[in-house]
């Protein structure tokens, strides 16, 4: 695995277990069940599938993978405000996280733009 990768895949696995956590707390201590479950599952699901994108058949393959994690971290981001706004995370907790998503969000949008423009009409 090349440098960048790693890079990213580290952070993915960072995230993984920041949202992993971050479920626990929610139902330990705030009693929230509904939107921590959705958060584990979409916040979870973006190294999943850059771990799968490795390992892709073909560009395309690897293509449509990166860009799932890519959708997986506009919906986390959405759970993160929802969790926000319903007052379950603090200023500082929404922040944080929400940064780690907005660049993992940035790292697969460039991804996705380069590997695009890499596909050719018959890959």
């Amino acid at each position: 695995m090349d440098d960048f990768r790693s890079f990213i895949y580290g952070k993915c696995l960072d995230f993984s277990i920041r949202i992993s956590k971050l479920y626990t707390y929610l139902c330990t201590v705030k009693k929230e069940y509904v939107f921590s479950k959705q958060i584990l599952r979409s916040g979870t699901s973006i190294g999943a599938n850059l771990a799968e994108a490795q390992y892709g058949i073909s560009r395309k393959d690897f293509y449509s993978k990166v860009y799932i994690s890519l959708k997986e971290t506009a919906e986390t981001m959405y759970w993160l405000e929802i969790l926000h706004r319903d007052n379950q995370l603090d200023d500082n907790q929404f922040n944080s996280l929400f940064h780690d998503c907005e660049e993992l969000k940035k790292l697969f949008m460039s991804i996705t733009k380069t590997t695009k423009a890499s596909l050719t009409p018959n890959s």
